[in-house]
This record gives C-alpha cells, sequence and structure tokens, in this order.
C-alpha cells in the first residue's frame, strides 16, 4: 500500500471503497490508517475508533489463523445507516468464533471484541473465499429510544463481561448472516438462567423473583417496559 490511498474525495462522498492486502503485522497498522482517514472523508469521525479497532481484529485473525503473507481484501461501505466493514481471504475451512480466552491471554479475544463492538458481524463462503464481515450504526440512537435507557446501557456492559467468561456457541451458514444479534440473544437467555440458579441456590423463590420482574417491567416508561407475559410468551 502506498500514497495512492491518500483520501482526496469530499466528504460527502460514500461510494464503496476497497484494497488488497497482504497478511503480515505492519500491514495491520497501515490499513488502520487509511480507514481512520476514509471515514472522516466520509464524514463519519464518530466512527474511527472502533471501526479500526475492528478492522484489526478481523485483519489480524487472518493473520494467526490463516497465515502471514495470505492475500486479503478490505472493503468498507455504507448501507443505509450501516458502515459495513469486510475482509476477505481464501480460506473457506477456518470459519473465526468468539472463543474463551485466560484472563491473562495475550491473545484470542479477536471476535469477543468485535461481537462487543459492532451491531451484527457474520461469515459469508463463497466458492474460493470467506468474507468476514461486520456492521457499525452511523447514526446517534434518536431520543426517547430504549437503547438510551439506564437498564439497557447496564445490561450491555454486563453482557460484554458475560461473554468473557462464557461465550456462547455460534454457527455459520453461507450466505449473509446476524451472527452478531444470535450471538447477543443466546447471551441474554444464559444469564438469566445462571441468575436464577443462584436465586434456587439461595434458597429465593424463583416464580415469586419472575413475578417481581415482569412487575418492573411493564411499569418502565416510555415504552422500556410494557406488553411482556410470561404466560402469553411461554
Amino acid at each position: 500500500m502506498g500514497e495512492s490511498l491518500v483520501i482526496q474525495e469530499t466528504r460527502t462522498t460514500r461510494k464503496q471503497w476497497d484494497v488488497e492486502f497482504t497478511s503480515r503485522p505492519e500491514e495491520v497498522a497501515e490499513l488502520r490508517r487509511v480507514v481512520a482517514l476514509r471515514l472522516e472523508a466520509w464524514g463519519l469521525p464518530e466512527l474511527v475508533d472502533t471501526a479500526r479497532l475492528c478492522v484489526s481484529e478481523l485483519v489480524s485473525n487472518v493473520l494467526t489463523h490463516v497465515g502471514i503473507g495470505t492475500p486479503g481484501l478490505l472493503a468498507l461501505s455504507v448501507n443505509g445507516a450501516d458502515l459495513r466493514i469486510e475482509v476477505h481471504d481464501p480460506d473457506t475451512q477456518t470459519l473465526p468464533a468468539v472463543v474463551l480466552a485466560d484472563a491473562d491471554a495475550e491473545g484470542g479475544r479477536g471476535m469477543t471484541l468485535v461481537d462487543a463492538l459492532a451491531d451484527r458481524w457474520g461469515v459469508q463462503l463463497h466458492g474460493h473465499h470467506k468474507v468476514t464481515w461486520c456492521e457499525l450504526a452511523t447514526g446517534p440512537v434518536p431520543p426517547g429510544d430504549s437503547a438510551c435507557h439506564p437498564s439497557v446501557t447496564r445490561a450491555e456492559a454486563l453482557l460484554d463481561l458475560y461473554a468473557t467468561l462464557r461465550p456462547p456457541k455460534c454457527s455459520y451458514e453461507p450466505g449473509p448472516g446476524r451472527v452478531g444479534r444470535m450471538v447477543a440473544e443466546e447471551s441474554v437467555i444464559d444469564v438469566i438462567t445462571d441468575f436464577l440458579r443462584w436465586l434456587r441456590m439461595h434458597g429465593c423463590d424463583v416464580e415469586d423473583a419472575l413475578d417481581r420482574v415482569q412487575t418492573r417491567y411493564d411499569a418502565e416508561p416510555d415504552g422500556v417496559g410494557g406488553g411482556w407475559s410470561r404466560a402469553s410468551s411461554a
């Protein structure tokens, strides 16, 4: 990669952009640099830090699990309200996954980090290559949206921590997927199950606890709660 990658487009231009690379340690830093320039040119400076982290992990995943010197392609595009980051490589057998890493391990958290940072991620399998992708929302959450509620913020922080302790299993299928969302949903179910077991282990009434949860959830303002019924959702 060289000076031909210097961004010269206006901030309002958001054409799909891609660049070929060879998976080497020094390429990761260069890709981070040009991604930052591209997003600044597209008027998306608020996504620079997160996007650079995702690019680092996706490219490093190729470097670590496919091999040094592997030819690859990094592609950026904006689809509606999402920035899409894709990393193409020729290995269709080695699939990225969220894995459990020891607390003192220097590596092994790559896709766990991507899963925590991105709104969605997945893998597409093609005849002679695969595409590992993730998407980041390009706009702020509208005022009053339930995602801004403090309880949702606390839940997301807890799930990020939980994913490093007991990451859920995820599967891959040819074509586009939404692995990140499925992983998050399974994590929520696992967290609730673990807390219910904890309550029972300490002699608490699980049914009473669930009734109190429903009461508090239904009482939430601004549409955060309401409409949930254990009987109707069973």
